[in-house]
């Protein structure tokens, strides 16, 4: 068995990184890898990935239910439209990361998104997934990048629309999130 897999008390063989926490195994099984579309659900997980930027990504799912209540479902018209109070209110918020600039890029990247026709960020996101290589699959999570020519590209795209807290790295993770590579190593169950 590789090193980059766990065999679970439910018999499954999972990548390493989920662990034993019981919503970080349901979201390698369930959402980790798996194709997202939709303008409104890519922002979120931009957002979120930029919140993760110097944090465990457990910290975020944990607080994700509160950071979409606090974001406003992560709608991006009506995060674009938070202002000073909304700011301050969201500092306050002990349930999200409170970090400023954070907050500031999240609703400057809302007001970004919210000027873009319905679908395009989905398609400018979607038009940087690589074709996949055949090549084998990593056999631990080590083994894989932190980033990419692709994830450096649309770094590059987006910085150049105006989005914050969108480098290399962040936007590889939102690529293995996201679904537009599949990153789950050699005996993974989900490495089907």
């Amino acid at each position: 068995m590789s090193s980059g897999i766990q065999l679970d008390d439910d018999g499954l063989a999972r990548c390493a990184w989920a662990g034993s926490d019981a919503e970080y195994r349901r979201y390698h099984d369930e959402e980790w890898g798996v194709p997202l579309h939709g303008d409104r659900a890519l922002f979120e997980k931009l957002s979120l990935e930029g919140f993760q930027a110097g944090l465990s990504w457990i910290t975020i799912l944990r607080k994700r239910p509160r950071f979409r209540e606090a974001f406003a479902g992560f709608e991006p018209e009506t995060v674009a439209a938070f202002g000073d109070a909304d700011i301050e209110r969201l500092m306050a918020d002990a349930g999200i990361v409170r970090n400023r600039a954070k907050i500031e890029a999240t609703i400057g990247n809302a007001t970004l998104v919210a000027a873009l026709a319905d679908g395009e960020l989905d398609t400018l996101i979607w038009s940087f997934a690589p074709t996949p290589s055949g090549a084998p699959r990593a056999a631990s999570y080590g083994d894989l990048p932190a980033s990419t020519a692709e994830s450096t590209a649309l770094s590059r795209e987006l910085r150049r629309r105006g989005f914050r807290f969108v480098g290399p790295t962040t936007m590889y993770a939102l690529m293995q999130s996201a679904g537009l590579v599949d990153d789950h190593v050699e005996g993974c169950w989900r490495a089907a």
